[in-house]
């Protein structure tokens, strides 16, 4: 199985540094598994990102917490339909013990560079 991450990439410009998102849909509410979980904070993430006029394609490195290692197939299937295609930032993966809501099964944070000239 080819790997689901670069193991570096270099940042043409400022770094913009991307909280935790989970997978909270406008609701207040994550939907169902962990593929649905995965996509919703992909979702926000995008949002997130649009806000400061970059996407997904811009994100350098992100970290990746799983409430069960156990759900590593479906999530990886989840975040590579999620990524740009080609597009495979620097990524540590994380089991943790829970989440801020027991519903939550994954968060993600990332780190994104920013044109030269958005500083």
């Amino acid at each position: 199985m080819a790997k689901p991450y670069s193991d570096a990439l270099t940042a043409d410009g400022p770094l913009l540094f991307v909280s935790g998102q989970v997978p909270a849909g406008p609701g207040g509410e994550a939907p169902g598994g962990i593929g649905e979980q995965t996509r919703q904070v992909f979702r926000n993430m995008e949002a997130v990102l649009a806000e400061h006029g970059v996407d997904l394609s811009h994100v350098v490195k992100m970290t990746y917490y799983l409430r069960h290692i156990s759900d590593l197939e479906e999530f990886r299937e989840a975040l590579l339909a999620c990524l740009p295609e080609g597009h495979l930032p620097a990524a540590t993966l994380v089991e943790v013990g829970g989440l801020v809501d027991p519903t939550y099964l994954v968060e993600i944070d990332a780190i994104a560079s920013l044109p030269r000239d958005r500083g």
